[in-house]
């Protein structure tokens, strides 16, 4: 990650925080750092882990939810989860700016992923930074590409 400076002014003028973000472009790590700025809270998740015992996730460790019709899995890089919830009802729980619906079975944590891969195809191939890798269902590119292309520096 690049280093960063952090510079305060006092403006009694002002009600709220502003924080302005300076970078020579909008890459991953300025994105995590608006990610982590714009949470007030984190957002947490009850999930089972591997001997079926329940343990709390923070939402900003979420990796991808994933649904295989019976089952509803949340990968993060500590591991992956069992849910009792269904991937729609988890889906609706999650920061809408920080996750993406890739098709009908996954949804991704944008600040988790190093890089969008658009084939001449059609297809949208993922990679996330520990390198593991998914695949955009085609009938989602059209919506993948409006979040992303809203999202200014997204879009590879």
């Amino acid at each position: 990650m690049k280093k960063i400076n952090v510079i305060f002014e006092l403006d009694e003028t002002l009600e709220d925080i502003d924080v302005i973000i300076r970078a020579d472009k909008r890459d991953n790590d300025v994105e995590r750092l608006i990610c982590q700025l714009s949470q007030n809270s984190p957002h947490k998740l009850t999930v089972l882990d591997n001997r079926g015992c329940t343990c709390v996730i923070e939402e900003r460790d979420i990796i991808s939810v994933t649904s295989d019709g019976k089952q509803v899995r949340v990968t993060t890089d500590q591991g992956v989860y069992n849910a009792k919830q269904t991937l729609q009802n988890i889906e609706s729980q999650l920061d809408s700016r920080l996750f993406l619906r890739i098709s009908r079975f996954e949804v991704v944590n944008l600040a988790k992923i190093r890089k969008y891969d658009f084939t001449i195809g059609g297809t949208l191939r993922i990679e996330f930074d520990g390198g593991a890798e998914t695949w955009a269902s085609r009938r989602y590119i059209p919506i993948i590409r409006e979040k992303l292309t809203k999202e200014e520096g997204y879009l590879c």
